[in-house]
């Protein structure tokens, strides 16, 4: 399995893909049901009546690897428990959004760092 884009999600996961859709000029489907989350975060967010998902999204210090591979490739990893497959990527036309768990679409804002600009 090759993939056809990859970056680090260190400055948020919403900043990154909206990064990788404008560079690969593609849009996506995030799935808010797919992100995963370690059981601490989310009993934290309770705690602190923070939404997990906004954490998810939007913080940083994540390093881990994004990436998108061909819809061919997809039964290879499919079952691999080393990857979560958290969205699909598709025509630039459809836009940037997150599908949440109801099913509606809500269009992906970039929160995370941003970084000087020189």
């Amino acid at each position: 399995v090759k993939p056809t884009a990859m970056i680090d999600i260190s400055d948020g996961l919403s900043s990154e893909i909206i990064h990788l859709c404008k560079q690969s000029n593609v849009g996506c489907d995030l799935y808010e049901d797919k992100i995963p989350l370690d059981p601490q975060v989310i009993t934290t967010c309770e705690e602190f009546n923070i939404d997990s998902t906004t954490v998810a999204l939007n913080g940083g210090e994540d390093y881990e690897l994004l990436f998108t591979i061909s819809q061919e490739d997809y039964p290879k990893i499919q079952a691999n428990p080393n990857f979560s497959v958290i969205g699909y990527m598709q025509d630039v036309s459809a836009g940037m959004h997150l599908v949440t768990r109801a099913e509606s679409k809500i269009p992906l804002k970039a929160q995370g760092w941003k970084s000087f600009n020189a």
